[in-house]
């Protein structure tokens, strides 16, 4: 559990920082990009699972 906090947190850290750094970016790039970092924070635990 905690790892998955860990990885939960890198992946809001990574989000707002996207959305700081475009502020700019039309709302379905925002809602792309938290689906990518999603995807490979769910990856991201899997690997460390194993």
């Amino acid at each position: 559990m905690k790892q998955f906090n860990l990885i939960w947190f890198v992946w809001l850290l990574l989000v707002i920082l996207w959305n700081y750094t475009w502020e700019d970016a039309p709302p379905v790039a925002d809602v792309l990009v938290a689906i990518f970092l999603s995807i490979l924070a769910y990856q991201f635990n899997l690997k460390i699972k194993k």
